[in-house]
């Protein structure tokens, strides 16, 4: 007997094509759907509008699969963090950061990361595996459902989902557009384009599927304003480099729902955090050697520490002035705040649990390889 299909896994376009399979019209896979995703229910039996036909032939052959939760942390701030189990000694981590006026969760779309940024501390517990579209809106099904009870409110709690948590959502594209429009579908999530972020690291041929595909809002971890720096902070900047990962932001905007680009900015003290690179990220957006500006906004992100990246946070003086000096030349700057540190939920140390198929700790130990980060930092400003 074929185990049953997993709800979580269709969007309403393929959950409507596998009903027809049942001989069930559209409508009641737009039932079915509701009852998951806007509702949380996951017995079918209690699916009260669907016809009983339908719901003994649900019972059979299909299922609404959760995410077993390992643990549950709160920070002091109010900000949550799951760690879920995905099977095979692999768990993901989910943040959920409540706001005066939004509630942000931040979902994980691999098993680890593979593309191994020197400052995030996700990238070195290695890569296990993609996880699949149920996998990821389970998390979203999870903390919307779970967080309503936990309020006792009927309204939506989730205003906002970002992209940002384990691994690199453009390198598993085929799973992410699913789960992407389920959060869109007025049927489901019923989010809105410029409230879903897609964050990425610079997979520049998925921007541009993701233009045409499912635009919605994007994000992209810049943290350097040269090849030069990137090149060893974004071990993926030697494939895309600058100037092609800037073209295809630039094209992106034509679908975006905003029109503007997010650059995330990692302050590492000493590496990326002086004043010159500051100048020189403003030529970079403005356009260098003839290319068109690309409209954008800053969000300077203070270092969260760990360990093993041997760098430190940029001292919060030295932040506001890199901040004036973008601001002074007219780009929108913020500097994020810090939200779950205290139970290493912060941006950059989500990490889990991953049995690292791609053994990054032995080949970062490896006498042959370059240091981890191969650059000539600036000594330290006193504060």
């Amino acid at each position: 007997m074929a185990p049953p299909v997993n709800l979580l896994d269709f969007d309403l376009d393929a959950l409507t094509a596998w009903c027809a399979t049942l001989g069930e019209k559209r409508f009641r896979a737009v039932q079915l759907f509701r009852w998951v995703h806007q509702k949380g229910e996951s017995d079918f039996a209690r699916m009260s509008d669907l016809a009983k036909s339908l719901r003994d032939k649900l019972a059979s052959t299909a299922e609404v699969r959760p995410l077993k939760i390992l643990t549950e942390q709160a920070s002091a701030d109010g900000t949550i963090k799951w760690l879920f189990d995905v099977g095979g000694g692999d768990a993901v981590e989910a943040v959920f950061i409540p706001e005066d006026d939004r509630g942000t969760l931040c979902v994980s779309s691999q098993a680890g990361c593979a593309v191994g940024c020197r400052f995030c501390s996700t990238g070195h517990q290695g890569f296990s595996r993609n996880l699949s579209t149920g996998e990821i809106l389970a998390q979203l099904w999870f903390a919307e459902h779970h967080l309503r009870q936990r309020l006792n409110t009927p309204d939506r709690v989730i205003s906002n989902v970002v992209m940002m948590g384990m691994g690199e959502p453009l390198q598993n594209y085929s799973a992410l557009v699913p789960a992407l429009r389920v959060m869109l579908d007025d049927h489901g999530y019923g989010l809105s384009r410029r409230r879903v972020t897609v964050s990425t690291s610079g997979v520049v041929p998925m921007i541009e599927r993701l233009q045409h595909d499912c635009p919605v809002a994007l994000a992209v971890s810049l943290h350097a304003p040269t090849d030069a720096l990137r090149d060893p902070l974004v071990p993926l900047n030697r494939k895309y480099p600058l100037a092609e990962l800037l073209a295809a932001c630039r094209q992106y905007l034509a679908a975006a729902p905003r029109d503007f680009i997010t650059f995330e900015y990692c302050m590492l003290d000493g590496v990326n955090d002086s004043p010159e690179q500051a100048r020189q990220l403003i030529a970079l957006v403005n356009g260098q050697a003839g290319a068109p500006r690309v409209p954008c906004k800053f969000n300077l992100i203070p270092f969260n520490p760990f360990p093993a990246s041997g760098l430190l946070r940029s001292p919060r003086e030295r932040v506001l002035a890199f901040a004036k000096i973008l601001q002074d030349a007219g780009i929108v700057t913020t500097v994020r705040k810090t939200r779950g540190d205290d139970i290493d939920a912060a941006c950059g140390q989500l990490a889990g649990e991953v049995q690292d198929r791609t053994q990054v700790h032995s080949r970062l130990t490896r006498p042959d390889v370059r240091p981890v980060i191969p650059i000539t930092a600036a000594p330290p400003v006193q504060p």
